[in-house]
């Protein structure tokens, strides 16, 4: 195998113009302008009339209101797409500030419709939302109620807005500038970060080795700005929940995502107690490659190199075939939106790092983003974008308003996705040596998803609970990610010296604070979904399409309880980790 993976993939990039044409497009402005247009009317008509407002009154606001929001979006979302294509150009980077300023600049401007709303007494509210007129908004409302607690008045909310551009955003963007322009070298080659990150997964241990050097020297060599931005976003956070009286700063998290505490909690502590099964897996893996233990190089390596090169067009036939299988509709909405060019999947040099799927709402097709390196994580990953597009796809008949589903279930939709591609790769596979190493790289992608972001999570929880008392330094950081490093591995695995900057390369802690969770949340009730799957066949597709069709319109508990989940209960998440279990059993065995 050659250093760095072939690029099949060359040319399978996004084709914008179904937003606007260029950076340079009249209609970009045009759009920004009308915004402000509407915005001014939308104030002059209902500010100060919510307090005695009537149930369809209440519903065209809230129509207008989504509507300005959908306009106002366009523009951000396309500059952002443009500079996850090019995190170094400088047109984008202008237009996506540009773009930013004009987005906080309409919060600041209609905070007050919602302050409003949450205004009104329980009463009254309430019965606005059993309101007839009201059903398609009232999930919506009812969600924005349960942030009353947590609001300032309209003066403070508009200069928090503000200020956000020169705070947590002005940081985010920094840290994106500063890890998209990182340079890492291989055999003298300078190479993308997604394609070190695809030599995790190579067969040879050296080269493992050397892509985890090269992966993260160069954010090491960066520790300067990183510690500082991490620092600065972690007091702008404990300080944001201060003042919006939060008794935890994983509380807003929990808020977005529609999920009580104490049910994060009880999967958080289920998977707590099933550590000891992943360690089990690891130390099997090491026998299999006949290591006396695995090196934390070593985690992702494949058993053989048979499955190490994956072309793409295999790669999008193995993930459309998988679809299929379960729903000739899925696998629809996926080559639609390959071939309309919405999936960019292209190595090439300053592209953002990781994998994403973006939406801007129900009336535009979403855009999925990743780096297709040729290993059958790449293929995994892919599954798991469209997963995400999916989704959007499917909840498109929602309001805009109740269009996204919290993070815990969409990432339920992603996980969902790769489940799929592994049950047909299996299906098709009776090879004694090649089924084993599929069952390794599913409980790979089973720790990667479950154990690992749980310990992103506890990493997380703990950095921003030490920042309470002081600013933390490089190695203060790098001891907290250590010791959560070793309460996932135990003594399954040496962990390399170089590996204390592995935080820092991690865009979650960034980008969205205590996203990580939402990925062992979501893998977990999959398992559960996966097995009603495997245990009612064709019958159980109905119900996953009206789950994924639902979007965000009920909170995860209600959705999963029309499925017979209960969320709260220990025994439901214990069930899901015992299915991992049931894998490293067989994998044993085998």
């Amino acid at each position: 195998m050659t250093t760095v993976p072939s690029q099949s993939a060359d040319g399978v990039r996004w084709d914008l113009r179904e937003l606007y044409d260029g950076p340079a497009d009249l209609r970009i402005e045009g759009d920004l302008a009308a915004t402000v247009v509407r915005a001014e009317a939308f104030a002059a008509e209902w500010r100060g009339r919510l307090t005695a407002i009537t149930a369809p009154a209440l519903r065209a606001a809230l129509a207008e209101y989504e509507a300005i929001q959908q306009l106002a979006q366009r523009p951000g979302f396309y500059a952002s797409l443009l500079t996850a294509m090019d995190s170094q150009d400088p047109v984008a980077l202008a237009l996506e500030q540009r773009t930013a300023e004009a987005q906080s600049e309409l919060r600041a401007q209609l905070v007050f419709f919602e302050l409003e709303i949450l205004a009104l007494d329980d009463a009254s509210a309430s019965t606005l939302i059993a309101d007839p007129a009201l059903a398609t908004y009232a999930h919506f409302l009812t969600q924005l109620r349960r942030f009353k607690p947590h609001v300032l008045s309209e003066p403070e909310e508009r200069v928090l807005t503000r200020k956000e551009l020169s705070g947590k955003t002005a940081f985010v963007q920094l840290y994106d500038e500063i890890s998209g322009a990182l340079r890492f070298e291989i055999d003298g080659k300078d190479v993308t970060e997604g394609e070190v990150l695809s030599l995790l997964h190579h067969p040879d241990r050296e080269r493992r080795r050397n892509a985890l050097t090269a992966l993260l020297e160069p954010y090491a060599a960066a520790r300067l700005p990183l510690t500082a931005i991490f620092n600065a976003l972690l007091l702008d956070h404990r300080v944001d929940c201060e003042m919006r009286r939060h008794a935890d700063v994983t509380d807003p998290t929990h808020l977005a995502n529609e999920v009580a505490p104490e049910i994060v909690s009880t999967m958080m502590d289920a998977v707590d107690r099933h550590r000891p099964t992943i360690q089990r897996f690891l130390r099997l893996k090491a026998r299999l490659l006949g290591l006396p233990r695995l090196g934390i190089a070593d985690v992702y390596a494949p058993l053989d190199a048979t499955s190490a090169a994956v072309p793409w067009p295999a790669g999008r036939a193995t993930v459309l075939d998988a679809f299929a299988r379960f729903d000739g509709g899925l696998a629809t909405i996926a080559t639609d939106l390959l071939d309309r060019a919405h999936v960019d999947a292209e190595v090439r040099a300053r592209k953002r790092s990781g994998a994403f799927c973006a939406a801007l709402g129900p009336d535009h097709a979403p855009y999925v983003l990743s780096t297709y390196t040729e290993t059958s994580r790449d293929v995994a990953t892919l599954a798991h974008e469209l997963g995400h597009a999916v989704h959007y796809v499917l909840a498109r008949h929602q309001t805009p308003l109740h269009y996204d589903p919290p993070l815990v279930l969409a990432e339920t939709a992603s996980v969902f996705a790769e489940m799929l591609v592994t049950d047909h790769v299996l299906s098709g596979t009776t090879d004694r040596d090649a089924r084993r190493r599929l069952l390794v790289e599913t409980l790979d992608e089973i720790y990667g998803t479950v154990f690992r972001q749980h310990a992103l999570t506890r990493f997380e929880m703990a950095a921003h609970a030490a920042r309470r008392d002081h600013r933390l330094d490089y190695d203060e950081i790098c001891d907290l990610w250590m010791a959560e490093q070793t309460r996932l591995f135990g003594d399954s695995v040496d962990v390399d010296p170089v590996y204390r900057a592995g935080w820092s390369y991690i865009p979650h802690f960034i980008h969205s604070r205590f996203y990580c969770y939402s990925y062992a949340f979501g893998e977990l009730l999959t398992l559960a979904l996966f097995q009603r799957y495997k245990d009612e066949g064709q019958a159980f597709v109905p119900a996953y399409l009206e789950l994924l069709s639902a979007g965000g319109s009920a909170p995860p508990d209600v959705l999963a309880g029309r499925l017979g989940f209960d969320l709260r209960s220990a025994d439901f998440w214990d069930r899901g980790c015992a299915a991992i279990t049931h894998m490293v059993d067989e994998l044993e065995q085998s």
